[in-house]
């Protein structure tokens, strides 16, 4: 199945959540048992460059993808993915647009489910 396509905007210096639901070609939920999960955010497709990396090992800060949504407590069996981005992070990203595509992985088996831009929408009040 190919990866499906989803834009959004970042706030700069603000906390980003968002819930998505990972479904097979039926429109059922994938259940997520056994997998693990990786996002990068890059200027494009292809280059050197790397904004971020988030996964499915949650920073300290809780930035990450968790694989039992964003309350992290839903079953696997759901498909739920909560992207999480904290303020801290998206303070620091310095981008108009980016690209970003998300895998998920179990052994050596890799599936690309999502790609997409992200534009960022700048702060002007700082926490800082």
């Amino acid at each position: 199945m190919a990866a499906g396509k989803y834009s959004f905007i970042i706030e700069q210096g603000a906390t980003f959540q968002r819930e998505l639901v990972y479904k097979d070609s039926d429109g059922n939920p994938v259940n997520l048992t056994g997998f693990g999960a990786k996002m990068q955010i890059r200027p494009a497709p292809g280059s050197n460059t790397l904004y971020a990396t988030l996964s499915s090992s949650l920073d300290a800060d809780g930035t990450g993808l968790d694989l039992m949504g964003l309350s992290g407590n839903i079953p696997l069996t759901s498909g739920s993915i909560g992207v999480v981005i904290s303020a801290a992070s998206s303070s620091a990203f310095n981008f108009e647009e980016a690209s970003y595509d998300i895998d998920l992985t179990s052994g050596s088996f890799v599936s690309r489910i999502l790609e997409g831009k992200i534009k960022l929408s700048r702060e002007v009040t700082t926490n800082a």
